[in-house]
C-alpha cells in the first residue's frame, strides 16, 4: 500500500470546502462508493444538469416505466467519463447483485453502469431510489487524502436520506449537519497550529 493510504471513505460524503479552488468541485457533496489503496470514486449528488430521466431513458431508447422517475433530473457526477451513465441505487435484496456490472458499497447502497439496470427499470421493476449520473468523480492514490489534509473536504458517514430523501438545494447543508454544525461556521481558511 503507499504510503499516503490512512483510512477508508467508503460510504462516506465528500463535502467541498467554501473555499474549493476547483469550480468543478465548488458546493458539491459526492458520494464515495469506494476508496482503496488504488485511489477513489464517487459520484456527486448535489449538481442536476438539464436533462430528465425521461429524455435520459429515451437517449437509450427505452420507455421508463416508473412515471414518478420521468421528471427527476440526471446530475453531473463528475469530470471522468461524461458521456457514461452512473446509477446509484438502493440494493435489492441480499446475496448475489442482479445487474451486471454493480459495485455493492457497505451500507446498503449499490452503484450499477451496465445497461440492464435501466431496462429494469423500464420494465417497471429495478430499484425504486435512483440517483443517475452522467460522469463520476475519480482520484488517483493518494490524491483524495492530500486534498482532505489540504483542507479541501470535510467527510462524514453518508446518509442515504440525503441522497435520495432531500431535496437537492438542501443536501449540502443537510450533509454538513451530519456533523453536528452549521453550514454558516464554515471557513475558507485552513487552520495551522
Amino acid at each position: 500500500m503507499p504510503s499516503g493510504f490512512r483510512i477508508d471513505l467508503t460510504n462516506q460524503f465528500l463535502i467541498a470546502m467554501p473555499g474549493m479552488a476547483d469550480e468543478t468541485f465548488a458546493g458539491a457533496v459526492v458520494y464515495l462508493c469506494e476508496h482503496n489503496e488504488k485511489g477513489a470514486l464517487g459520484l456527486v449528488i448535489n449538481k442536476p444538469i438539464d436533462i430528465k430521466l425521461r429524455k435520459l431513458f429515451e437517449k437509450v431508447e427505452l420507455q421508463l416505466g416508473l412515471d414518478a422517475l420521468g421528471d427527476e433530473p440526471v446530475y453531473f457526477g463528475g469530470p471522468v467519463q461524461t458521456e457514461r451513465g452512473f446509477v446509484l441505487h438502493e440494493k435489492i435484496g441480499e446475496g448475489t447483485l442482479p445487474y451486471n456490472s454493480t459495485l455493492s458499497v457497505p451500507g446498503g447502497l449499490a452503484m450499477t453502469t451496465s445497461k440492464d439496470v435501466l431496462e429494469a427499470m423500464a420494465g417497471g421493476g429495478g430499484p425504486r431510489k435512483v440517483l443517475i449520473t452522467l460522469g463520476y468523480s475519480g482520484w488517483q492514490a493518494g490524491q483524495l487524502e492530500d486534498e482532505i489534509g489540504r483542507n479541501g473536504w470535510l467527510t462524514v458517514q453518508a446518509d442515504p436520506k440525503v441522497i435520495f430523501d432531500t431535496p437537492i438545494d438542501q443536501r449540502y447543508d443537510r450533509a454538513v449537519g451530519l456533523l453536528g454544525i452549521d453550514p454558516r461556521m464554515l471557513s475558507q481558511e485552513a487552520g495551522h497550529a
